[in-house]
């Protein structure tokens, strides 16, 4: 399908008028392009070609409408590091409307009734990092919105610096956040809550639609979905920086890539975010941070649904769904088929060495996927392999209790563990090089993205420990 031929689809405003604003698009000057992903555009019928039409360039700018378009940003609210804000909102981003299930969202596109203070735009930065990151996300296994293009322009805005502007184009099941529940429950909008969650329903849990208990059902899916997410987020290494109530999907996907990081070395406490001071959204907190979120939509939706039910749940999300959900992560990652009691015990002591071992988290997983009984290729990357080498006696006669032949269990790991992963250092590399109208580094990254688990030897040099001038990078929120 060509560009001249998409037709959008516009669902979310069939809601009242409350949960939207009708907002047209500021076109940035002189833009062009940076990527296209035609991998994405596949999702939406999109011929590959795509990117080489200029009405490509002129769709993320607001200047090419296709049929249906009738472009809107979504109002919500949040907690924004613990305190609840009454009115957010796409404050930079608008919604074109949906394909195939994908609702496309073009973020940098200018002042909406949401943006407060803010100009409404998008810096190259960031809208690269948002770009390569939810498509190695993705192709990592791990439920999250997807990114169609990028374009940048002449545009200038004022963040730390003068940067110049950008539009990413992202694409996602649902934009739908826990913070929307929150805007309706707090201004005591009751039947329009109970509107978006029939809504949501429909939307991202169908099977559902005809069930007599759907409201509690669906809390609880929420529930199970975030479980799910934020455990593989901690067996990746991942830290999301921002996990606001506003920035948590209710179909459990990744989304809002801000300030985030890929692990450096193994550091439970690890904060990306230069904002967060006290540590809010440290790496080691997220597990916590997710389950008082899920209290706030528990409350949000209490005048729909039962408190003491919803709490059960809650309950089961501390007390065994998220560490049931974590420690059958981190048994994949360790090659273990079986599930025995002392996993517990084998993955503490394992979390415990990796914050002793000053180990490079990605780079210590796929060195254990090669292990044969060899030891001295984890004593190599281990500033302190001491801790390492007590935690393999543990492991090796865990190992001793598995079924699986040794060249079974380092298949399965190399296809758990990747290779790949895009760390800061490499990002910043891709901007600079972009910022100087070289967009190599770009398609490279995204190659690679798409290729976490493969061996590839012209990237052999990104699989490496990241270089200790360039661990532990923190990031601002405009970055």
């Amino acid at each position: 399908m060509t560009l001249n031929n998409l037709k959008f689809q516009t669902t979310y405003l069939s809601l009242d008028s409350e949960f939207y604003d009708m907002t047209d698009p500021t076109p940035l000057d002189d833009p062009y392009l940076i990527s296209f992903n035609p991998k994405v555009a596949k999702l939406i019928d999109l011929d590959g070609d795509s990117g080489d039409d200029p009405h490509f360039v002129a769709l993320l700018n607001g200047t090419f409408i296709p049929e249906g378009t009738r472009p809107f940003s979504m109002c919500y609210a949040g907690h924004q590091f613990g305190h609840y804000v009454p009115r957010l909102g796409d404050g930079r981003a608008i919604n074109l409307g949906s394909i195939n299930g994908w609702h496309l969202q073009t973020k940098g596109s200018g002042e909406t009734r949401y943006s407060r203070t803010s100009d409404g735009r998008a810096a190259v930065p960031s809208s690269i990092r948002e770009y390569l990151m939810s498509e190695a996300m993705h192709h990592l296994g791990i439920p999250t919105t997807r990114a169609l293009g990028i374009i940048g322009s002449q545009t200038k805005i004022l963040r730390n610096q003068i940067e110049r502007g950008a539009i990413v184009m992202r694409m996602s099941p649902s934009w739908v956040r826990f913070g929307t529940f929150e805007y309706f429950y707090y201004f005591k909008e009751y039947d329009k809550l109970k509107s978006l969650t029939d809504y949501v329903i429909t939307e991202s849990y169908p099977h559902l639609q005809n069930d007599e208990d759907r409201y509690f059902k669906f809390f609880c899916e929420v529930v199970e979905r975030t479980a799910k997410l934020i455990a593989q987020w901690q067996g990746l290494g991942f830290c999301h920086g921002v996990m606001n109530t506003d920035n948590m999907s209710i179909a459990g996907l990744t989304i809002d890539y801000g300030p985030y990081a890929m692990l450096d070395d193994y550091d439970y406490g690890f904060v990306c975010n230069k904002t967060d001071r006290i540590g809010r959204y440290s790496y080691g907190e997220q597990p916590n941070v997710s389950y008082w979120n899920l209290t706030m939509l528990a409350k949000a939706l209490s005048p729909i649904i039962d408190k003491e039910k919803m709490q059960k749940k809650l309950d089961d999300y501390g007390n065994f769904i998220y560490p049931d959900a974590y420690i059958d992560i981190m048994c994949q990652k360790l090659g273990l088929v079986l599930r025995l009691d002392e996993d517990v015990e084998l993955i503490t002591e394992l979390v415990g060495a990796l914050q002793d071992a000053y180990v490079d988290y990605t780079l210590f997983f796929r060195t254990l996927s090669h292990y044969d009984g060899e030891r001295m290729p984890l004593y190599d990357i281990a500033m302190n392999p001491v801790v390492i080498h007590n935690w393999l006696d543990l492991y090796d006669a865990r190992l001793s209790k598995e079924t699986p032949t040794q060249p079974e269990r380092q298949n399965a790991m190399l296809n758990t563990n990747p290779k790949y992963v895009l760390k800061n250092y490499m990002l910043q590399e891709a901007i600079t090089l972009a910022e100087h109208g070289n967009y190599s580094m770009v398609e490279t990254l995204l190659h690679i993205a798409s290729h976490p688990y493969d061996e590839l030897p012209e990237f052999e040099h990104f699989a490496n420990e990241t270089p200790e001038e360039h661990k532990n990078i923190c990031l601002s929120c405009s970055s």
